[in-house]
């Protein structure tokens, strides 16, 4: 199977700076089931194209299948694995170009911050769905797609198209971006795998999407096929996925986690031990929906009407209050201008002109780290899944803008339950939500943050679980809810 990838961006030759590969030599590198092989077909100053070829071992691609291998026993020695793009190209991919993946390169590192114009090109690659299916996966990421069925036998038109397409995506990105996409939709658009599904396939989903899955308008759909419709795997990829800035309202909406029919049948030992490993799971509301419902609702207990989310994100809090009469006044501020842009752009998706617009003061660019005036004068302070994305040496930077400037009447921080990542089953261990983290506090952790905070700034502080509160391990979400 074959990868291609060409840049025209003067000199193109950088392009091997940017794969950790040298333009002038032919590397292999082993895989248990092949090898794979970088070469250069082309390179000058003005076009310069890399080529990954997997050449893939059948019989050692059979010895290296766990006995749940979804392929039935025929299969595991005739099929197109050997020649068509999968999630065997995507894990040699993963190993093979590893730093470029990462987004780093030290001899280079503007270039690799910088989108760079791209030409993609893979000769066959199986594609459930059809042309239609891989346009719906790549063009809302900025691609432009060309896929071409492959017909089953030019020699006999009548027979119609394969399942396969030549794909040729062409655009500027990012080449980690680029990468990174190609890793994830490969085996989606194939929707198989050639590995048994382990709860760490989660973590690697998360890793790979940063940016731009939890946006994707078909996040559900590649989220199930890349977890193979494991439905606690799904589950928790979607519920991480909710927790990002760049998510909708409805990551976690129940038709997210529908399974879709499989590409093929299970093997009967391998339905049984689906079942016995993953239980029914019952429709619930999201912890992102019950965390904005319990902030909503401390808001009101306190008569707290005049409110600024502080890291409002995407605006999703900021867009909920608004659609409640109560609340006369609310703002959002956010340290990311692409998070204030997204923002405004939900405000006005749900703002009722004429009606809400004299309440929204809008969403602006802010750093909890400096004092601002414009923090002032509001009866409350939202800081939801905010703390955990600060730097600890600077959280008391946070706390003196937040409790000794700004100084609202009221302020509630939520912040995630480490002690509750055990629950998630496809979270490894020590592993935190999110890539962003720089912390997780134990619910012990958490309180004597904030009892000290409060004490130091004259508050109150009470403590409320968010989500089912596990009488082992506590609930996913601790608040904290501050007054004077």
């Amino acid at each position: 199977m074959l990868l291609t990838l060409t840049t025209t961006l003067e000199p193109a030759t950088d392009l091997g700076f940017l794969l950790h590969k040298h333009p002038d030599r032919v590397q292999r590198f082993d895989q248990a089931y092949g090898a794979a092989h970088v070469f250069y077909p082309e390179a000058d100053r003005a076009r310069c194209t890399a080529a990954l070829l997997l050449d893939v071992d059948p019989v050692r691609l059979v010895r290296t299948r766990g006995r749940n291998s979804p392929d039935f026993s025929l299969g595991q020695y005739v099929n197109d694995r050997p020649y068509a793009a999968s999630s065997l190209l995507a894990s040699a991919m993963a190993g093979v170009f590893r730093t470029a993946m990462r987004g780093r390169c030290d001899a280079r590192p503007e270039l690799a911050a910088s989108p760079i114009p791209l030409e993609i090109t893979l000769p066959a690659l199986p594609a459930r769905g059809g042309p239609a299916q891989v346009e719906r996966f790549f063009a809302p990421l900025g691609w432009r797609v060309a896929a071409t069925p492959v017909p089953l036998d030019p020699a006999f038109p009548a027979w119609g198209d394969s399942r396969y397409v030549t794909l040729t995506l062409t655009g500027e990105r990012r080449l980690s971006d680029a990468l990174n996409q190609l890793y994830v939709l490969l085996p989606v658009l194939d929707d198989a795998k050639h590995y048994w599904m382990a709860p760490d396939e989660v973590d690697k989903l998360i890793r790979a999407g940063e940016g731009w899955l939890a946006s994707h308008p078909d996040r559900a759909a590649i989220t199930r096929r890349y977890l193979a419709n494991r439905r606690a795997l799904v589950r928790t990829a979607l519920g991480r996925l909710a927790d990002s800035d760049d998510s909708p309202e409805d990551a976690l909406d129940r038709h997210d986690i529908e399974e879709e029919a499989p590409a093929t049948e299970p093997a009967a030992t391998d339905a049984a031990s689906e079942q016995a490993g993953e239980p029914e799971v019952a429709a619930a509301t999201p912890l992102a929906e019950r965390r904005i419902q319990a902030v909503a609702e401390e808001l009101r207990r306190a008569d707290a009407r005049r409110v600024i989310d502080l890291g409002a994100g995407s605006g999703k809090l900021v867009a909920r209050l608004l659609q409640d009469a109560f609340f006369t006044e609310v703002t959002g501020a956010d340290v990311s201008y692409r998070a204030v842009e997204a923002a405004e752009r939900r405000l006005r998706r749900h703002l009722r002109p004429h009606r809400d617009a004299e309440r929204a003061a809008g969403v602006f660019q802010a750093s909890l780290t400096y004092a601002d005036d414009r923090f002032h004068g509001y009866d409350a302070a939202v800081l939801m899944e905010v703390v955990e994305h600060v730097d600890p040496p600077r959280l008391g930077a946070v706390e003196h803008v937040v409790f000794g400037d700004a100084r609202p009447r009221v302020v509630i921080v939520t912040t995630p339950n480490v002690e509750h990542n055990v629950r998630y089953e496809g979270l490894a261990p020590g592993a935190m939500r999110h890539s962003d983290h720089r912390f997780e506090w134990t619910r012990a952790e958490f309180r004597a943050w904030a009892d000290r905070v409060a004490a130091e700034h004259g508050y109150r502080v009470r403590h409320v679980p968010v989500g089912d509160d596990d009488p082992e391990v506590g609930p996913p979400t601790q608040m904290g809810v501050f007054t004077r």
